[in-house]
Parts: C-alpha cells; sequence; structure tokens
C-alpha cells in the first residue's frame, strides 16, 4: 500500500453485553449525520448483538431459510448476514472526504479494501491466514479439519454523504448453527468458521486488542 496520509481523530467504543441490533442502527445513522456535521468525532464501535438476520440492500426471499431469530433491514450493501454472541461486529464511522492512513479520500473501492486488510492483518495476528476471494465478499480462511473453504469475516458498508457507517463481523466463537437460517451473502457452497472452530481459543477482548492495533496499519 501508499505511505500513510493525515487521519483524523478517532473514538474508539467496546460496548459491553449484547446490543440489540435495532438500537445501534438507530445510533450508527444519528451519528452517521452528526460526523457529516462536524458534529461528532468519526467512531468505531466494538459491538456484540443477541441473535439476529439482517437483510443487506441485495438480500434475495429464498435466502432466508428459517427465520428463527430476529430479520432486520439493515440498508447496508450485500445479503443476508447473521449476527450473534461470540461474534465481534465492527461499526466503522468515517468521513470518507478525508484520507485515512493508506486510504486516499473519496474512494469508497479502496475503503472496502482497507476494512478487508484490516481483518487479514487481524487474523494473522493469531496466526490464520485470511484472504480474499474475487466475486465473494469477506475474508476467507482454509478449514485444515475439512480440507475445505470457509467464511471467517464478513463486510457490509454503507456510506451517506460520503460518512461510512456498518463496517465488519469477525467469528470468533458463535454457534455456527445459528448461520444455516440463512444463506450467509448469498453463498450457499461455502461454509463458515470461527477462531475456535479452527482452534484457536482467542477471547473477545484479545481480538479486541488485536483489532485496534492492526487498524492502524492501515487507517493510520
Amino acid at each position: 500500500m501508499n505511505a500513510p496520509l493525515s487521519t483524523p481523530a478517532l473514538e474508539w467504543e467496546t460496548l459491553p453485553g449484547l446490543t440489540p441490533y435495532a438500537e445501534t442502527l438507530s445510533r450508527m445513522e444519528a451519528r452517521a449525520g452528526a460526523i457529516r456535521a462536524d458534529a461528532a468525532p468519526e467512531a468505531v464501535w466494538l459491538v456484540e448483538h443477541p441473535p439476529s438476520y439482517t437483510a443487506g440492500t441485495s438480500a434475495r426471499p429464498q435466502d432466508l431459510r428459517d427465520a428463527r431469530f430476529p430479520v432486520f433491514e439493515a440498508g447496508r450493501g450485500g445479503q443476508w448476514t447473521y449476527h450473534g454472541p461470540g461474534q465481534r461486529t465492527g461499526y466503522v464511522l468515517l468521513d470518507l472526504q478525508h484520507p485515512h492512513g493508506t486510504i486516499p479520500p473519496r474512494d469508497i473501492r479502496a475503503f472496502v479494501a482497507g476494512l478487508e486488510e484490516w481483518l487479514i492483518l487481524t487474523l494473522a495476528h493469531f496466526g490464520v491466514q485470511g484472504e480474499r476471494r474475487e466475486g465473494r465478499v469477506g475474508i476467507w480462511v482454509e478449514d485444515k479439519a475439512t480440507g475445505q473453504e470457509a467464511k471467517i469475516g464478513a463486510i457490509g458498508v454503507r456510506v451517506t454523504r460520503w460518512v461510512s457507517w456498518h463496517g465488519v463481523a469477525l467469528n470468533v466463537a458463535p454457534d455456527l448453527g445459528h448461520f444455516g437460517g440463512i444463506v450467509p451473502c448469498g453463498i450457499a457452497e461455502h461454509g463458515v468458521t470461527s477462531l475456535h472452530a479452527l482452534g484457536i481459543p482467542a477471547s473477545m477482548a484479545e481480538l479486541d486488542q488485536a483489532l485496534r492495533n492492526c487498524w492502524a496499519k492501515v487507517f493510520g
């Protein structure tokens, strides 16, 4: 990547417990508006949700196989995603009119690539090789137990008046059976996995520290 550019101030917040998805969605929208009005700093929120299915703007009704948990229209890009305990969701609220580390201003493609790189670097901290796949959203790993590819990280963003909201989700130790109620991101031929399923007993606190450390390598 290119040499880092100047980066505005950033507020980090880790929410305790399980935060209802609708509450976070409303708060995100308000914060994005405040950032655009220069009334609040940029932010990254680290959250866990109760079991929930969220639909992006490209979600297909037939990909909701079993609505066993509450369903929400997220308004972000992408298709169906599961959120739940044991999964760290990172909501990234940045003013993309400004450069952020290696990410130039007003470049949504570079911003999304930066989010991917953030997760890849974070996984590398735990000895996991996360990879991109052409034509598939998210971060993928090889499950050595099965020899098959599986998704460990999801990315879905929305940009309103050049302010980003929504973000990423990384599986630490969720109940992987909960993903069975949807076709995650519209991809039926590959499964999902987690750090714990790969034999890495990382705690949520350890993941959060790795996310914060790796952020600076991409976003400054």
